[in-house]
């Protein structure tokens, strides 16, 4: 499977060294309007996790300024989208007219109405379309939701989630819904994409906390569904202090179990029993980006087979994107809001 990336920055990057450790994927070509980078130099690109951008050897990728010109490229077969979220909807529904499948980086966009145009161009084209997001590929996520899958602990419960951070100044834009949407787009979306695949689709949702302007900055959700035995919260945004690392975790309820994880207190996976045990699951560590390269042979092996994925699935990326924008509603308004 061939693979042109257009975007060449900390995520275009990413998938580029995922896409290194992936059996029958070839990246054979780049698209990228910083002429420095379509030569190999990648030394500016910076992320908050993961390597940093080093001196590439691009021989034998084709390289463009614009997809367009990437487009008529006919060696390929997947187009790999890590552009801006505001550029996402019109880049992806140019890849399908092009007859080319696309693997897409979260959020799939940053208004509901561009996702369902994304979504309803994937159906015309009858080409396959991938959102990365990457969080049910990290050893703790995978492991509950593989935990919930099996039945070991009887039903869910709930939960609570976390992700927090401070308040990223270095990022031009990032309070804006016409760039990266802020921390609900940014940040939150990962959680509401996995509240989504564990628990089904609520059918409300009451957000209350901060806004910056109109965008949220930091805030805690009640998600409700048809069964009123699921319990499920969450807290996410940007706190003022700078020695706040970023912070992630979870707190999972079954009949018989809770499953904890905490990245900020560097605890790792632990399991409450109903006997009175605590244990500590086994977690294989993935290194810096092992879950973007599980990511990756996901999506290989959806567009190889035709076959949408579970996890990476357009509709469920839409659905998350619909989640959080009724998220930003409920809190702009102070009222509970209806989901669908």
């Amino acid at each position: 499977m061939k693979v042109g990336i257009c975007g060449i920055g900390f995520m275009g990057m990413i998938h580029y060294l995922a896409y290194q450790q992936v059996e029958g994927v070839q990246v054979k070509a780049i698209c990228e309007k910083i002429p420095e980078r379509l030569q190999g130099d990648w030394r500016k690109i910076k992320g908050n996790f993961g390597p940093e951008g080093k001196i590439m050897d691009l021989t034998g990728i084709a390289t463009y300024d614009s997809l367009e010109k990437m487009l008529e490229n006919p060696e390929l077969d997947v187009i790999d989208i890590c552009l801006p979220p505001s550029q996402h909807a019109d880049a992806v529904v140019a890849v399908f007219e092009s007859g080319k499948h696309c693997f897409c980086e979260k959020p799939i966009s940053l208004i509901s109405a561009d996702a369902e145009r994304m979504v309803a161009a994937s159906k015309k084209a009858g080409k396959m379309l991938c959102i990365g997001h990457v969080l049910p590929f990290f050893g703790e996520y995978n492991f509950a939701r593989t935990v919930a899958l099996s039945g070991k602990y009887g039903k869910l419960l709930g939960g609570h989630f976390n992700r927090v951070i401070s308040d990223p100044v270095w990022l031009t834009n990032f309070y804006s819904m016409e760039t990266a949407g802020g921390p609900m787009l940014d940040l939150h979306i990962h959680d509401a994409h996995f509240i989504r695949l564990m628990f089904g689709m609520p059918k409300m949702v009451q957000c209350t906390g901060r806004l910056r302007g109109d965008i949220p900055e930091y805030f805690n959700t009640q998600f409700l569904f048809d069964d009123p035995a699921l319990v499920v919260t969450a807290t996410s945004g940007t706190i003022q202090q700078q020695g706040r690392p970023f912070t992630h975790g979870y707190e999972i309820h079954f009949e018989k179990a809770t499953i904890l994880f905490d990245s900020f207190m560097g605890k790792p996976v632990t399991i409450l029993t109903e006997d009175g045990k605590i244990e500590e699951a086994r977690i294989d560590g993935l290194g810096d980006i092992g879950a973007f390269v599980q990511e990756v042979k996901e999506m290989a092996k959806a567009m190889q087979s035709e076959t949408p994925s579970l996890l990476l699935d357009g509709q469920l990326a839409r659905d998350a994107l619909l989640i959080c924008s009724k998220e930003t509603e409920s809190l702009r308004l102070r009222a509970p809001v209806q989901v669908s």
